[in-house]
C-alpha cells in the first residue's frame, strides 16, 4: 500500500512521459474508423473507463498515463458525470470497445450513488444491485471483445471529520467492486483504500493541496473535495499505474521506475492555482474587442491576480489579423492563456478577410494554436458570439459552420473550446426579439458594415451585454481550465447578472 507523504511524492516527479491521448472528457475527436489505430512504436494499449475522477482535467488520468513508458498507448475514455448506467447509455462504452485496447481500467461509483432511502434520484444513479450488475456486464463484454478488464475502486472524496480522518461515503461501492473482482477473478486496484490511507496520514491541509477549487453559494472560492489538480493527478495516477503493474505482471515493465514529474504546463497550472500571477490575452474581432465585444466584461470579472489584455480588433478575420501583423503583436504579449474567437469576418466575401470554414479557417486556427504553444502559452478557442436577429421567434444561426469548424479544430488539437455560439444562441432563444435587443450596441464603428442601412446593431454589445457574455465566457472557461477557478470573481447564488435559464457547457467536473 502507498503511504508516502504528499510532500515526498511531489519531490519524486523525475521523468517526463508521453501525455495521455484523451478521447473522453474534455471532448476529443472520435472516429470509429480510426479508433483502434495505435500510436507509432507502442506495444500495448490501456484505456481508462470511468467518471470525472479519472479524466485528464479533473482526475488522475493524465498522471496515470504519464507514468508509463512510450511503449504504452494510453487512452482516456473517462467522462465527467458518468455512472455505470450513463456511460453505456451515452454510447461511451461502445466507443471504448471500438478502441480495442489490451486492458481497461474500470472505475465507477461517484455518480452511481443513490441519495434518498435507496431510491435513485437522478438519471445516472442506480441501486447497489444494478451497480454490481453493470460492473459484471462490463467485465463480461470486455472479455468477449478480447480485452483484459481491471477493476479500480473509486478514489475517495476528501471528507475529513473532526477526528482528522477521512470518512468515505463510497465504502459500499468499493466493497461491491471487490466482490465482483473476486467472483469474476478480475485484477483489482483498491484505490479507495489506498487514497484513504494516504490522506489519513497527510491530513486535510496537505489533502487540499491536491484539489481544484469551486465557488460556494456565496461566490467564495473553496476547495473541491472530489476532483484533482495537476499535483493530485500525478500522485494518485502514480498509485494506480504502479498498482496496475503489480496486479498485472505483464505490464510491470512498462511502468516508470520512478514517478513522472509535472510537465511545464502542469507546473504553470499549479503556480496559478496556488495564487501565482496569470496573464490572459484575448484575440479576435469586434465581438471580443473593447467598445462592443465581450472582452471588457470578461476582464471585469477577473481577480487582481490576472493581467487581462484585450488585443482583439474590429473587422478582422483569422486571415487579416495575421496579415496585418496583429497576431505577432499578440504573441509578443507572452500570455499564459490566449482566448481566440473569430468567424464573423471570416464570412465576409472580400479577399482580404474571407476564409473557408471547412478549409483555410481551420488552417489559420491551427496557426494560432501553434503560435501560442511556441511562447509557452495555453490556447483556448471560443466559438463566435451569436448575432441577435430572429426569424419566427428563433435566432438565425448564420455562424454555425464557423462554430462547428472551431470545435472540430479544438477537438483534434486537444484544447479547451468555450462554445459561446451554442450558449449565446440558447440564451437568446429564451428571449423575444425585444429582449435580445436590450444587448445591442449603439453607435459602434462597425455597425454599418454589419447591419447595412439598418440602425439596429444586433452584432455588437452595449455595456450590459458585455457584462453578461463576458461573465458567461469566464464561467465556462474555468469549467475546463479548472486551475483558473480562483482567478474569477464569484457571484452569490441567485444574484448573477446572467439569466437563470442560461446553459453551461459540459465539463469534466460534472457530477457529484
Amino acid at each position: 500500500m502507498q503511504t508516502i507523504l504528499v510532500a515526498a511524492l511531489l519531490a519524486t516527479f523525475t521523468a517526463l512521459s508521453p501525455a495521455a491521448r484523451a478521447q473522453g472528457d474534455p471532448p476529443k475527436t472520435f472516429n470509429s474508423a480510426t479508433a483502434a489505430t495505435r500510436g507509432p512504436g507502442t506495444k500495448v494499449r490501456i484505456d481508462l473507463i470511468g467518471d470525472s475522477t479519472q479524466t485528464d482535467n479533473a482526475g488522475y488520468g493524465r498522471g496515470f498515463c504519464a507514468n508509463f513508458t512510450p511503449e504504452v498507448d494510453c487512452v482516456n475514455m473517462a467522462k465527467g458525470g458518468a455512472s455505470t448506467k450513463t456511460f453505456r447509455e451515452q454510447g461511451l462504452w461502445d466507443r471504448s470497445l471500438a478502441t480495442k485496447p489490451d486492458y481497461m481500467v474500470i472505475q465507477f461509483g461517484h455518480n452511481d450513488m443513490e441519495k434518498v432511502d435507496g431510491v435513485a434520484t437522478a438519471d445516472r444513479q442506480v441501486s447497489m444491485a444494478d451497480y454490481e450488475a453493470n460492473l459484471r456486464r462490463f467485465v463480461t463484454e470486455a472479455r468477449a471483445a478480447g480485452i483484459k478488464p481491471v477493476l479500480c475502486t473509486p478514489l475517495t472524496r476528501r471528507y475529513f471529520e473532526a477526528d482528522g480522518k477521512i470518512h468515505s461515503d463510497l465504502l459500499g461501492h468499493a466493497a461491491t467492486m471487490k466482490r465482483v473482482a473476486k467472483d469474476m477473478q478480475v485484477p483489482l486496484i483498491d484505490l479507495q483504500g489506498e487514497s484513504i490511507a494516504l490522506l489519513d496520514k497527510t491530513g486535510e491541509t496537505q489533502g487540499n493541496k491536491l484539489a481544484i477549487t469551486k465557488k460556494d453559494d456565496e461566490g467564495k472560492t473553496i476547495f473541491d473535495k472530489t476532483h484533482l489538480n495537476w499535483a493530485g493527478s500525478y500522485i494518485f495516477g502514480r498509485i494506480v499505474a504502479k498498482d496496475l503493474g503489480e496486479e498485472v505482471p505483464a505490464l510491470h515493465k512498462y511502468v516508470l521506475p520512478t514517478a513522472a514529474k509535472l510537465p511545464p504546463e502542469g507546473l504553470k497550472a499549479m503556480k496559478i492555482i496556488e495564487g501565482g500571477p496569470v496573464k490572459i490575452v484575448l484575440v479576435g474581432d469586434s465581438t471580443v474587442a473593447t467598445g462592443g465585444g465581450w472582452g471588457p466584461g470578461f476582464c471585469a470579472v477577473m481577480t487582481p491576480n490576472v493581467t487581462c489584455v484585450d488585443v482583439a480588433l474590429n473587422g478582422r478575420s483569422t486571415k487579416s489579423f495575421v496579415d496585418e501583423g496583429a497576431w505577432k503583436k499578440a504573441l509578443d504579449e507572452h500570455g499564459d492563456y490566449y482566448l481566440i474567437q473569430f468567424g464573423h469576418n471570416d464570412q465576409k466575401p472580400d479577399v482580404a478577410r474571407h476564409t473557408d470554414a471547412n478549409g483555410s479557417f481551420q488552417d489559420y486556427l491551427r496557426l494560432y494554436i501553434r503560435g501560442v504553444r511556441s511562447v509557452g502559452g495555453v490556447p483556448v478557442l471560443v466559438t463566435s458570439l451569436s448575432r441577435r436577429t430572429m426569424k419566427d421567434g428563433k435566432i438565425v444561426e448564420d455562424l454555425k459552420d464557423y462554430a462547428a469548424a472551431t470545435k472540430k479544430v479544438g477537438a483534434e488539437e486537444g484544447i479547451t473550446v468555450v462554445d459561446l455560439n451554442s450558449i449565446s444562441t440558447a440564451l437568446l432563444n429564451h428571449m423575444t426579439q425585444a429582449q435580445a435587443d436590450e444587448f445591442n450596441a449603439v453607435g459602434h464603428a462597425d455597425q454599418r458594415a454589419e447591419s447595412g442601412k439598418s440602425t439596429i446593431d444586433r452584432t455588437h454589445l452595449n455595456p450590459h451585454g458585455q457584462a453578461v457574455f463576458g461573465r458567461i465566457v469566464a464561467d465556462n472557461l474555468v469549467r475546463t481550465q479548472v486551475e483558473l477557478g480562483p482567478d474569477v470573481v464569484g457571484e452569490a447564488a441567485g444574484k448573477s447578472i446572467v439569466p437563470t435559464f442560461a446553459v453551461t457547457q459540459a465539463a469534466p467536473t460534472d457530477g457529484k
